[in-house]
């Protein structure tokens, strides 16, 4: 993103809001804090799991201290018994991000729900609705043939969308195939129609680059430090209510997914935890092939020492 002298005269007269991504463990949280502490800004959580209340562990929540000391828009505001969707997103975002700017405020919004960010900058396309037969017809062929072959088939129909989902994201290849099947039109032209930004504030794109062997690292620490935790008893106490289901969209949350699996007896222990782990380096890395594809991000080395000092010098040209 351009300083503020680059920058359209009718695109200075936005507000600014600030986006704060990168993929799963590598620090947004703790440096969203920091910013919020040194800048007159309200964090905005953009994240599909941390907006599931008794979801804490699992979900690397921040703590009761650090939402005490900043607090987060955005967390704890549905039951997990609840869905909760990219369109809702925009509608709550946008609330509160009016909220924060009539305060004089700027608004910082982070996480790693890359869906989410790209729904709240351009809008939502008209898609069409979950059909439920043809959904299980997807799932029966991806039986049989595994969901790599079923990317290809993407591939064949939707190319762009295809260099967009991962192969091990059968979640995003069956909906890409399903708009194709139902509509005719690729999901990537569907959402193109949609292509300009319907966002009225000044986005400021920061992104956090993180060396691969070192974010896996990171991945694998922090999940073992969730089971220390307890993580196994945050989900034992989830299923006990009896009315959630691993289907439903809390309980297919990565790390989740595997636990539910364990306790059902699917699989033992440290199979759950391999599982857990792998799962969740291919979400970090379906995240980080989205930002990849994002335009006017500046990326951000966190292990570099002046760090810090270089995202307040680019938030400062831009937001002032």
């Amino acid at each position: 993103m351009s300083g503020k002298g680059n920058q359209p005269r009718k695109e200075r007269r936005l507000p600014p809001a600030i986006f704060l991504m990168g993929a799963t463990a590598c620090g947004k949280t703790a440096l969203a804090m920091r910013l919020a502490e040194r800048l007159p800004c309200d964090i905005i959580s953009v994240d599909s799991a941390l907006v599931y209340r008794t979801m804490d562990i699992g979900t690397a929540k921040p703590s009761k201290e650090e939402l005490a000391r900043v607090p987060h828009r955005l967390i704890d505001i549905c039951d997990p018994a609840e869905s909760y969707s990219a369109a809702r997103f925009r509608q709550d975002a946008q609330r509160e991000m009016a909220d924060i700017t009539s305060s004089g405020r700027i608004p910082l919004l982070v996480g790693g729900t890359m869906l989410y960010f790209r729904a709240l900058q351009y809008g939502l396309s008209e898609l069409p609705q979950a059909d439920s037969s043809l959904r299980a017809a997807l799932e029966r062929e991806a039986g049989r043939r595994g969901w790599q072959r079923m990317h290809r088939k993407l591939r064949l129909l939707d190319p762009e969308s295809a260099k967009r989902i991962h192969p091990n994201d059968p979640q995003r290849i069956q909906r890409a195939l399903e708009v194709f099947l139902l509509t005719g039109s690729p999901l990537s032209l569907l959402q193109k129609r949609d292509g300009v930004q319907q966002l009225p504030y000044r986005v400021v794109k920061l992104a956090l680059a993180i060396d691969r062997a070192l974010l896996h690292r990171r991945i694998e620490q922090r999940f073992h430090r969730m089971l220390g935790l307890g993580f196994e008893k945050e989900v034992r106490a989830l299923l006990s209510r009896g009315d959630l289901v691993p289907e439903m969209p809390s309980m297919r949350a990565v790390g989740y997914r595997q636990m539910v699996a364990h306790l059902n007896g699917e699989y033992d222990y440290n199979i759950m935890i391999n599982k857990g782990i792998v799962a969740t380096r291919q979400l970090a890395k379906r995240q980080l092939t989205w930002l990849r594809a994002e335009s006017d991000v500046n990326w951000l080395d966190i292990t570099a020492a002046d760090n810090f000092r270089h995202v307040l010098n680019i938030v400062s040209a831009a937001t002032i």
